[in-house]
């Protein structure tokens, strides 16, 4: 997720090269990318917030820090949630 939008650096990085270059922990790899769609970023958010039922109020706090209003988690609300807030999927190159 991109918690500032499409007009993070990083975001703007990754649509204008590829692949994309990923650090996790000691991981350093090459990455293809893709922005998912509303859809797609609505489910990614609605099953993180699922699979993750403790952390689900801080999550929702956070991002309405960042959104600028408050989000409580409606289906309505995380489709808004994912417009202003694009997700990008990465996948490791062989």
């Amino acid at each position: 997720m991109s918690g500032f939008g499409r007009d993070a650096d990083w975001f703007r990085n990754i649509e204008a090269t590829s692949p994309a270059e990923v650090d996790i922990g000691t991981q350093h790899f090459n990455a293809a990318h893709r922005i998912l769609s509303i859809a797609e970023a609505a489910e990614v958010l609605r099953l993180y917030e699922q699979r993750n039922r403790i952390m689900t109020p801080i999550v929702r706090k956070v991002l309405s820090r960042l959104l600028g209003w408050r989000y409580t988690g409606s289906d309505e609300e995380r489709t808004r949630v994912v417009e202003q807030l694009p997700l990008v999927a990465f996948r490791q190159q062989a």
